[in-house]
């Protein structure tokens, strides 16, 4: 009987949360535009070459080599931002999700290497984010136009 009750109360409890988790929604980054030798890694796997019209999702790497360039479209049809990396360059999708509920977007890059250009929209929720993390800082816009750099280290 005790565990009977046990399970019920778990039972309970998951159903009151999972209202809250199911409003969140998973974003994308398309390759809308790519030169030279561009590659992708998924969460869980190996690098392989990208392609335009590629869709990543929150976890994957893009990294271009050596006189490569990629310009990544943030949510496709809706496009809330535009990345232009440069050469030698390495970018997480660290974070990309939405909660339509609330209206908010968060979307968090990992810069490991490399130059990237940012034109982004002007958020529409005062809690919604866009932020570019690198090995040293993390910065958070609201809508502009910005360039981060960060160097190896030798």
């Amino acid at each position: 009987m005790k565990t009977l009750k046990s399970a019920m109360i778990a039972l309970l409890v998951l159903g009151m949360a999972l209202p809250a988790f199911a409003e969140r929604t998973s974003r994308t980054a398309t390759i809308k535009d790519m030169s030279g030798t561009v590659e992708v890694k998924a969460r869980q796997g190996s690098w392989a070459p990208a392609s335009v019209g590629m869709v990543l999702n929150q976890g994957d790497t893009i990294r271009t080599k050596a006189g490569a360039s990629a310009v990544l479209s943030m949510d496709g049809k809706e496009e809330s931002a535009t990345v232009s990396m440069k050469e030698s360059s390495q970018l997480a999708l660290a974070q990309l999700f939405g909660d339509k509920k609330k209206g908010t977007q968060t979307t968090l890059l990992d810069l490991a290497l490399g130059e990237v250009l940012i034109k982004t929209k002007k958020l529409h929720s005062e809690k919604s984010k866009f932020e570019v993390k690198t090995p040293t800082s993390i910065i958070g816009v609201r809508g502009t136009t910005f360039s981060i750099a960060v160097e190896a280290v030798e």
